[in-house]
């Protein structure tokens, strides 16, 4: 229930307190006294959208602040977003517009915590429900007939309509996968063929060695040159220590300098350093004439395994040229294995993918089913309890049917709403949208809130002229709908009607005054002097105050033909809430 609202520089209001009753608050003044601007603050104060007109030319900020109390469920729920209600059940919520810089920067707090937009409009759906002037024009929707239709059904209707979403999220993901794997199926069956040949080109070479090329190539060379290797061995062999020719080997001539080095060391101590390094160069000098000799007499033509040799070695070339470097095509190898695996047994088949789309379009019409059926037990308990709502609104012979028919699965199901209507008499039941007046729809839009006003969290329904374009006894049927509503849910209307004023629980009266004000920050110099400014005044009714109103809503004038009426309009709406109350159970 909204308790006070606070308005500073906000569209034409400069600075306003109000303090609101729990049950029926109505808003009278002249068509443009600024009525709607109340309204128009309460949805800003909730995250409804604002612009630069919101803030009062000359101002460079506009503040507002309402103070709600929180039922059970609002106040469970804001202790779930971690933020403390105040004294036990209330929340505050401000918003500060401002317009500085050529930009708008609005900032929204609950409690004195800065919230963004989204927590807004979640709070906003648990504490209000605006009704704006024009909506009846949106009752013609199937959208939101079906959405009021469901909401109507409740948890179990509900919980039908979260199944269905989710089977056909699966229904939908399934299509997309077998169309995504019809469209592959070419492309899968050619990359195949490239894979299986590659694997089994670089199988059958067996490459698993990357320094394999490098280490043949340098074997090549060797077998190619076994006879020079021979010959050219033997040479070492004859130079380091055995030499047939005339001159002498480096081991004998090594071991004559040992000689004479030791019989000179005989003599000369320093001479020892040496003489060691000539005995080591000595020793050396026959080691690798002895492995040199070795490895000559264990050289062998082999011309077979240089055949061999060069064979692999053309065969790795050819894998280089066309998958890289060995190294590359050996990384290439394992991953092309890895991808032929994937695409032979990874993934469902065909046949698998149109299984499971099958069996989720099943599921997907099971589950449309079900809500099908929810909603036929759901309309007709809406129809027969909306007849009841038109019924005293002057029509009496009112017929309403939803009708639902077959259509294509979608998230919501599989079902068109519409609601048919027909306020006359003989006339066939037709399409809401299309024949229903701007009274009719006023009405039936008051009995929708009346129907749902046992199930809808929001405590308190704002309504901007519901009863426009009615007159008469169908404004007083307004009346009582409208007191009967603020029984269970506080009520604020703006109206025209003094059959609907009257039968308010809390008066406010909105007009326009003209007053003297200082020039603001953003006036030049020269206009200095104090200027006439337009601002919105809102006033809370006595008795009298009360009758002199509605006196001037019925006859523009306070004349004592004018003041019977309204006080005989004050008479009848207290007998009517009278007898209200004394039919509550």
């Amino acid at each position: 229930m909204l308790i006070s609202l606070r308005i500073e520089n906000f569209a034409l209001i400069d600075c306003l307190d109000l303090e609101f009753g729990p049950s029926l608050n109505v808003f009278t003044g002249e068509t443009g006294a600024g009525k709607s601007i109340i309204l128009d603050a309460i949805d800003a104060v909730l995250g409804g959208k604002v612009d630069r007109r919101s803030i009062r030319t000359g101002a460079a900020r506009a503040i507002l602040e309402a103070t709600f109390e929180l039922d059970k469920a609002a106040a469970l729920w804001l202790g779930e977003q971690e933020i403390e209600p105040i004294d036990g059940n209330l929340a505050v919520c401000s918003r500060e517009i401002n317009a500085s810089s050529g930009a708008l920067r609005t900032r929204s707090r609950l409690n004195g915590i800065l919230v963004n937009r989204q927590l807004m409009d979640q709070l906003r759906d648990r504490l209000v429900e605006i009704t704006a002037q024009g909506q009846t024009v949106h009752l013609g929707q199937e959208t939101l007939q079906r959405e009021w239709l469901d909401l109507y059904g409740g948890k179990k209707l509900t919980e039908a309509r979260s199944i269905i979403a989710s089977a056909w999220l699966g229904a939908n993901n399934a299509k997309t996968a077998l169309k995504r794997r019809r469209q592959s199926e070419q492309q899968r069956l050619q990359r195949l063929d490239l894979l299986e040949y590659q694997v089994r080109e670089l199988g059958e070479a067996h490459i698993e060695d990357a320094d394999e090329l490098e280490q043949l190539e340098h074997e090549s060379i060797r077998l190619g040159h076994v006879v020079e290797l021979q010959q050219q061995s033997y040479q070492v062999h004859q130079a380091l220590y055995q030499n047939d020719g005339d001159s002498a080997s480096a081991a004998d001539l090594l071991s004559k300098a040992e000689v004479i080095l030791s019989d000179m060391a005989v003599y000369d101590v320093q001479l020892q350093p040496i003489l060691e390094m000539v005995s080591d160069a000595l020793a050396q000098a026959t080691e690798a004439s002895r492995q040199i000799s070795s490895y000559g007499e264990q050289l062998e033509a082999d011309p077979e395994r240089l055949e061999e040799v060069e064979d692999r070695i053309r065969e790795l070339k050819q894998i280089c040229r066309k998958y890289g470097p060995l190294k590359e095509a050996i990384a290439y190898y394992q991953s092309i294995q890895n991808e032929l695996n994937e695409l032979l047994e990874g993934g469902e088949s065909m046949e698998a993918l149109e299984l499971a789309y099958q069996n989720a379009l099943e599921q997907l019409k099971d589950a449309c089913n079900h809500l099908t059926n929810l909603r036929r037990e759901a309309a007709l308990k809406l129809e027969t309890h909306l007849v009841g709502e038109l019924k005293p609104l002057a029509m009496e012979k009112v017929q309403f049917q939803v009708e639902i028919s077959p259509s294509t699965p979608t998230a919501t199901g599989a079902d068109q709403i519409a609601f048919c209507f027909s306020p006359n008499p003989g006339e066939p039941l037709q399409p809401l949208g299309a024949i229903a007046s701007g009274g009719e729809m006023s009405r039936f839009l008051l009995a929708i809130k009346a129907c749902f006003s046992q199930i809808e969290s929001a405590g308190t329904l704002i309504f901007d002229e519901i009863d426009a374009g009615v007159s008469g006894r169908v404004a007083g049927a307004i009346a009582k709908k409208l007191y009967q509503l603020s029984d269970k849910h506080q009520v604020l209307c703006v109206t025209h009607q003094p059959l609907v004023a009257a039968m308010a629980d809390f008066h406010f009266r909105v007009n326009k005054q003209t007053i003297e004000a200082e020039p603001s920050i953003d006036e030049p110099a020269a206009n200095s002097e104090p200027m006439e400014r337009t601002v919105v005044r809102v006033a809370a009714l006595n008795s009298e105050q009360r009758r002199e109103e509605l006196a001037q809503l019925a006859s523009g004038r306070s004349a004592t033909e004018a003041i019977a009426f309204a006080e005989s309009l004050l008479v009848e709406a207290a007998g009517l809430r009278q007898t209200q109350s004394s039919a509550q159970p």
